[in-house]
């Protein structure tokens, strides 16, 4: 068709369906359109004005119905329009020739569905305990929602991933220094970016961190990953263990010690000047501190968790246990502290402390005030049957509870090294 003709169809077109009082009858074919439904039967306009009846009138060289809506028949404009020659293809040609290519939905949908599978292809690479995270991500939409379009969602995926591959840290770092040594600047993670979210979640999944909410939940799980606010926040509570001056000084005088991951980053590893090389590891301040009231330079060394291990604990305990130190390990009889024990069975090796189901079954039999075990089991894993235990008698027994038993093994202990370092 010469350019001239193709010219004066689309002036056709336009003095045809142009009218903007007929915007509303071409977005409905233009919806049909990308629905991929069959231009056919009729299109109704509820409450129309003057104008959009008028315009309907002309294309239809005739008055339409005079009630409450205004109702077209698609198959009778189709007619005119290739009558005329204005449309020799049709209603669907003329409407795409007049407002621009129209997108059929089914092919979108398609499209969108093969990028947001490139978006997750790069979760291939993570290791083998990211498998089951990968996998769920995919299925709650937590990347959808955090980036919206494939586009934004992209970047995000590959920027996780390749920080995911570099944890745990170790040795632990401040969260800016990782960021802007793995991804694009130190600001890369901060609380409340995208990337920060999905990165959070990986690592959780990694660490096997627990369930919570809150600031301080947050900077302990980061933690659990080697990842910090800072290298002075992390910090883990110690009695008797020596190696520094001030240390040294410390256990002189039988009193607890704080130590923050700076210190433990930057000097030798603690020593731990015992007889038997052990170090007993509690789950509560009260426990640590009732030893030092009770025995005081005597006492055999002691770590305190105060919780979950943080970043600090974790390094003084492996530095110890690399040293040669054995760690025994103390909690509370509740899932709360199955869990605290299982992160800390993943970061360093123990053996159990009056901490296994027939110590649960003992302590249980001597509360006279049987506090409900809350919360969602656990797996006890340096002890099966603990699990079980707990599961049966449903009774939380906290860690003060068996105070005087645990004293009464650190009495032993304290005899034993007020010996030894008689002798030595």
């Amino acid at each position: 068709m010469p350019q001239a003709d193709r010219q004066l169809d689309t002036e056709r077109l336009g003095r045809l369906l142009g009218d903007p009082g007929l915007a509303w009858l071409l977005e409905r074919v233009r919806q049909r359109l990308a629905g991929g439904r069959p231009l056919t039967g009729t299109v109704t306009l509820a409450r129309p004005d003057e104008r959009q009846r008028q315009a309907a009138e002309r294309l239809l060289g005739r008055a339409p119905s005079a009630g409450r809506s205004l109702t077209v028949r698609l198959d009778a404009v189709d007619a005119i329009l290739r009558r005329s020659g204005a449309g020799p293809d049709g209603l669907g040609a003329a409407v795409v020739a007049l407002t621009g290519p129209v997108a059929v939905q089914a092919e979108v949908r398609d499209r969108e569905e093969r990028a947001w599978e490139e978006v997750y292809a790069p979760l291939g690479a993570l290791s083998a305990g990211l498998t089951g995270w990968a996998e769920r991500i995919r299925r709650d939409g937590l990347v959808r929602r955090l980036a919206r379009t494939p586009e934004t969602a992209g970047p995000l995926v590959t920027a996780a991933v390749r920080a995911l591959c570099e944890l745990p840290a170790d040795p632990p770092t401040s969260r800016a220094t990782f960021a802007a040594r793995h991804l694009s600047g130190a600001h890369a993670l901060d609380e409340g970016t995208p990337l920060a979210t999905l990165v959070l979640s990986g690592l959780r999944s990694l660490t096997g961190f627990p369930d919570g909410a809150g600031a301080e939940w947050r900077r302990e799980a980061w933690a659990s990953a080697g990842l910090l606010k800072d290298d002075v926040s992390s910090t883990v509570l110690t009695l008797n263990l020596r190696g520094t001056p001030a240390l040294d000084w410390m256990a002189d005088m039988g009193e607890p010690a704080v130590l923050t991951l700076r210190s433990l980053s930057r000097h030798t590893p603690v020593r731990v000047a015992t007889a038997t090389g052990a170090v007993h590891v509690c789950e509560n301040p009260a426990v640590l501190s009732a030893a030092a009231d009770a025995f005081g330079p005597a006492c055999p060394p002691m770590v305190c968790l105060q919780g979950q291990p943080s970043a600090a604990a974790l390094t003084l305990l492996r530095g110890l246990s690399d040293h040669g130190a054995e760690l025994l390990y103390h909690g509370d009889f509740d899932w709360g502290g199955a869990r605290i024990a299982a992160a800390l069975r993943r970061g360093v090796p123990w053996r159990p402390w009056r901490y296994t189901a027939a110590d649960y079954r003992a302590a249980v039999e001597k509360v006279t005030e049987p506090q409900p075990l809350p919360g969602v089991s656990a797996a006890t894993p340096w002890d099966p049957a603990l699990a079980v235990a707990l599961a049966e008698q449903g009774v939380r027994v906290e860690e003060e509870s068996v105070l005087d038993d645990l004293l009464s093994d650190l009495e032993r202990g304290a005899r034993g090294r007020g010996a030894w370092q008689s002798g030595g």
